[in-house]
């Protein structure tokens, strides 16, 4: 209580406070409030939370104080109790009336500094929040990097009890990262931890990068990324003890990490424990997984692997309130691991509630959850219905709180999002040595609230002209499956290549669904009118199929998707078979598609991809399939030849096949050299073929299968991605057309 009083009594003598009673204790008859101009009777009532008939004592009288204080409507407030009457006597703090930031020009480098400050426009001002509110955009400026920084603050006194507040901030340089370095690090080259970490040394060439600068945001993820570096390679005890910067001159630093690796580790004995009831042989997988590691350096990787395969098995129906715990013993340089896993209490999930949706309707959430109310609550499905909604890509941020329910089974989860701009517009170029593209594009993908995708964009290159648009409802009427509609154009002029130019247009109406845990399934419409004409050089066969065609097909497929991650996949594998069906149509094309995605290590910091594809484009009725629908090998699937000059011939002219296939095996190489961070060196071995002519067999039909071997640069420059591939071939027909050297190169902006 002394404590407490002459905490207040402090205040009293900073703000000019004034309390005065009568008494220990009396109770209130009576009360009036004065001296308030903008703030309402009523809320300055409600914040001080009494009422006629309360025996107010000492230290309520001192609460009533605080109250109105935190509320920071007023500079100075007087209190009075006598004669069971409570005076109220308030003097307000000024009104904001307008705040200027100057001396920032970026918009979003003003946004960051806004984003969590006290004070705003139309709020009471308050000298101490200011104060605050100057060391919040300090901070927030050394955070992108600006160390450099001032900021003067001025007020100017209005009437009418308000005031103008003026920041004038200096933001001066960026504090550029000169150096790296790496102490206590006796393992690992510096080189090599520099390619792990996210900031780089400061180059007068990469000036479009920011990770080049001194960020303290980015120093965190940096230190969690050194760490997870040495834990992955047997380090379980590593500690990165510190990192700091040292200024070197003018506005350079140099960033130094602190790190002790200790002593490495190895898996020792792993065993898993489970229930009674259970039967083992529902969790093999994981003694698979054991086998696979022990003896291996420790890697929390391994660990979160074993704890996902895990997370499936309790996805089955047969496991729905399961949980693994996981036990740590050591033995000399072995890590021992037990795995226990648990029946747990079940708990009904009682309630569902969203906050943060001001323009996103509420179903197009809720459509994305894999639990519903009344439902057994089950935390990986909550997981898993987070990441849902995040991969939704219309939220800045989304946030899901378990929290107990009203009655001791049950809980409630709160699902908190962050609306973000979803609207893109995009450009984008490209140049080969087969010539070059530019591309446009818009995308709204929340249209309306509703979740719905539109997408439209529209593609030149040195052969076509091709235009989309594209809307998609990915919940339609609430459910679980998508549905699009497409309109499609394109124009191919191939006279001079090919001899035949064809202008096609038409729409198609599908659904999307996922069937099972990874399996998706979609079924599509497709009506397409094409004319085609051939050159006077063309061959007789050319010749009979120019005109104009009007063709339905019905399509399906189905995507088995087991990859780790869709952007620079490291692990897993993706099938997908799609099937192209004609209902209406003169040549009544069968068309199927297969291609198999497979991703792997075959040594630290190495991906690893091998692609299988294999398609076929056939009559129902043995009728000569259209020449657009003929099949060619794209250059990027055999690299060496030139793109679709490969392959059965008519006189001079290239015409397709009626089949194709492709093998192709890529793996990135150890980096070259040391600071090529942005630099990805490949090896890869191309294996394809195009055949089958239902032509006369005069044809030349050219069975033979094309290999080709050599090396590839990804390079990611100022200007966008740039990619070189040096190819030789090993197996080809004399009448193939070589293409060595190839490269692209393409932006958006």
């Amino acid at each position: 209580m002394l404590k407490f009083f002459a905490r207040y009594t402090f205040l009293a003598l900073l703000f000019n406070i004034s309390i005065i009673f009568s008494g220990k204790s009396e109770i209130v008859k009576d009360y009036e409030i004065n001296g308030n101009d903008r703030i309402p009777t009523e809320t300055i009532l409600m914040f001080s939370n009494f009422k006629i008939g309360d025996d107010l004592k000492e230290n309520e009288i001192n609460i009533i104080l605080k109250n109105l204080y935190e509320t920071n409507f007023f500079q100075n407030v007087e209190l009075k109790l006598t004669n069971n009457k409570l005076s109220i006597v308030v003097k307000e703090n000024p009104l904001i009336q307008n705040i200027d930031y100057n001396g920032v020009k970026s918009k979003k480098i003003l946004e960051e500094i806004k984003k969590d400050l006290n004070l705003k426009s139309r709020s009471s001002y308050n000298q101490t929040l200011l104060a605050e509110d100057k060391n919040k955009i300090l901070e927030k400026l050394q955070s992108l990097g600006y160390y450099f920084s001032n900021i003067e603050t001025s007020i100017e006194t209005l009437d009418d009890n308000k005031v103008n507040i003026s920041y004038d901030i200096d933001i001066g340089k960026k504090a550029k990262l000169k150096k790296i370095s790496f102490i206590g690090n006796k393992i690992y080259k510096s080189s090599k931890l520099k390619n792990i970490i996210v900031s780089e040394e400061y180059k007068f060439w990469k000036f479009i990068s920011g990770r080049k600068y001194l960020k303290e945001d980015i120093i965190s993820l940096d230190k969690r990324l050194l760490k997870n570096f040495y834990l992955n390679r047997g380090f379980y005890d590593v500690k990165i003890n510190s990192s700091f910067a040292k200024l070197i001159k003018n506005d350079e630093f140099e960033l130094i990490f602190n790190i002790d690796a200790n002593k490495k580790f190895f898996f020792g004995k792993l065993n898993l424990n489970l229930p009674n009831n259970y039967d083992r042989s529902n969790f093999s997988s994981i003694e698979k997984l054991f086998n696979k590691i022990e003896g291996e350096p420790y890697s929390l990787n391994s660990v979160r692997d074993i704890l996902d395969e895990i997370d499936l098995i309790v996805l089955s129906d047969q496991f729905e309130s399961i949980n693994a715990t996981v036990n740590e013993s050591f033995e000399s340089d072995k890590i021992n691991l037990e795995f226990t896993i648990n029946e747990t209490d079940k708990f009904i999930v009682e309630k569902i509630n969203i906050f943060g949706n001001n323009i996103t309707r509420e179903n197009v959430i809720r459509n994305n959850l894999l639990l519903a109310e009344g439902d057994i609550y089950n935390e990986i499905l909550t997981k898993k219905s987070e990441n849902n909604i995040k991969s939704l890509n219309i939220f800045r941020t989304v946030k899901a709180d378990v929290k107990d329910g009203s009655e001791l089974n049950t809980k409630v989860i709160q699902i908190e999002v962050e609306e973000k701009a979803t609207g893109e517009i995009m450009a984008g170029a490209g140049v080969g040595t087969g010539g070059g593209t530019i591309s446009f594009g818009i995308k709204e993908n929340n249209y309306l609230g509703k979740g719905i995708k539109f997408d439209s964009n529209l593609t030149l290159d040195s052969e076509s002209i091709k235009g989309q648009i594209m809307v998609k409802n990915p919940n339609y009427k609430n459910s679980d499956k998508s549905v699009f509609f497409k309109i499609q154009s394109q124009e191919t002029d191939r006279i001079d290549s090919f001899g035949y130019k064809t202008n096609k247009t038409g729409f198609s109406v599908g659904t999307e669904f996922e069937y099972f845990n990874d399996l998706n399934l979609g079924v599509e419409t497709s009506t397409f009118y094409e004319d085609m004409e051939t050159d006077g050089t063309a061959s007789a066969k050319q010749k009979s199929q120019a005109g104009t065609y009007l063709d339905t097909f019905i399509g399906a497929s189905f995507d088995y998707d087991k990859r780790n991650q869709k952007f620079k996949t490291s692990k897993g594998f993706r099938s997908i078979y799609n099937l192209d069906l004609p209902v209406i149509s003169e040549t009544n094309t069968l068309t199927n598609t297969y291609r198999y995605n497979f991703y792997t290590n075959l040594f630290e910091d190495n991906i690893t991809s091998t692609s299988l594809m294999f398609k076929t484009s056939n009559s129902l009725t043995n009728d000569n399939i259209k020449l657009s629908e003929r099949l060619f090998i794209p250059s990027r699937r055999l690299r060496g030849f030139e793109n679709g000059k490969i392959g059965p011939k008519d006189g001079e002219d290239f015409i397709g096949g009626n089949f194709m296939s492709s093998i192709n095996f890529n793996s990135t190489i150890p980096q070259l050299f040391p600071n090529a961070q942005n630099f990805d060196f490949v090896f890869f071995v191309d294996v394809a073929n195009v055949w089958g002519v239902d032509y006369d067999s005069s044809l030349d039909e050219d069975n033979d299968v094309r290999s080709s071997i050599g090396i590839g640069v990804d390079w990611l420059t100022v200007v966008g991605p740039m990619n070189f591939s040096l190819a030789q071939p090993i197996t080809k027909n004399s009448g193939d057309i070589i293409e060595t050297f190839r490269f692209n190169l393409g932006t958006t902006f």
